[in-house]
């Protein structure tokens, strides 16, 4: 009725959007899920469903030096890339809810940018720009990089926790005698810990998986994981691939449930 109160919709009268969600999921995760059972093939070559279930892939991928190396570049990247792009990004992230500069506004969509950008683009950027300062195939290339493309996802995620917090707060402990430094160490950023380590995952999963911008300016003894998976399936159908895609499907859903629970574990009328 025009003007009533609204009226309550059953769950069965909802049910088509259940299904049609579902059926969205499940087109979205099943090329995915695909990759898990084929990592347990005894065959030498990628096989769907598996005739003979074995564990010879992961003994490959741990038995290999090439592959235990390529891991020990992405995961020593992805940690330095966390840390640079969380504390760079949340420095931006509370500049820009605190300040009233004109330009702050750009300055956000700037910040954004490497996301917007198509990632080939980026790549192709970086690596003219490596090549003049000698940054290619080189760790602290890598790690620059990556920083860059994980920065928009930690400017996002805490600009949202900043959003939900009580700025009086801080000014109080500042009313109080507290440095500005020292008011956001002890009263701001303990109430939006749970924004920065979901930020910090996010940064985490952005530089392991990443695999664009690596083909461009890793190689050699830094080439990161991703790039040797993309060299292999280009050389040949070698069926380790399966086994390190399984375990980065693992460790990027493990993260991403960690942020969620954190998330879900807030206390009730706290902010962050």
């Amino acid at each position: 009725m025009p003007g009533g109160p609204p009226v309550p919709v059953s769950h069965a009268r909802r049910a088509w959007l259940y299904v049609l969600g579902g059926l969205i999921a499940l087109f979205l995760v099943l090329p995915v899920l695909v990759v898990i059972p084929m990592s347990f093939s005894d065959t030498v070559y990628l096989e769907f469903p598996p005739r003979q279930w074995s564990l010879r892939n992961y003994r490959a991928f741990f038995g290999s030096v090439e592959w235990r190396d390529a891991t020990w570049v992405s995961v020593r990247a992805a940690l330095v890339t966390t840390v640079a792009a969380t504390v760079l990004g949340t420095a931006a992230a509370y500049g820009l809810a605190v300040t009233r500069w004109r330009w702050s506004r750009a300055a956000q969509v700037l910040l954004l940018a490497p996301q917007m950008v198509p990632a080939i683009l980026v790549a192709i950027g970086l690596f003219y720009l490596y090549a003049k300062l000698e940054l290619v195939n080189t760790l602290l290339g890598l790690v620059l990089a990556h920083t860059l493309l994980a920065l928009p996802f930690v400017v996002v995620t805490v600009t949202a926790g900043l959003a939900s917090f009580d700025m009086t707060q801080e000014m109080v402990a500042r009313s109080l005698g507290a440095s500005r430094l020292r008011a956001v160490l002890t009263v701001t950023l303990p109430q939006i810990r749970h924004s920065l380590v979901s930020a910090a995952l996010f940064a985490f999963i952005t530089s392991l998986d990443e695999v664009v911008v690596a083909l461009f300016i890793s190689g050699g003894e830094n080439a990161t994981l991703t790039r040797r998976m993309f060299s292999a399936l280009r050389d040949q159908i070698d069926p380790t691939i399966a086994a390190i895609s399984t375990l980065l499907i693992v460790i990027s859903v493990g993260l991403l449930a960690a942020a969620q629970l954190l998330g879900r574990a807030r206390p009730a009328g706290r902010s962050g």
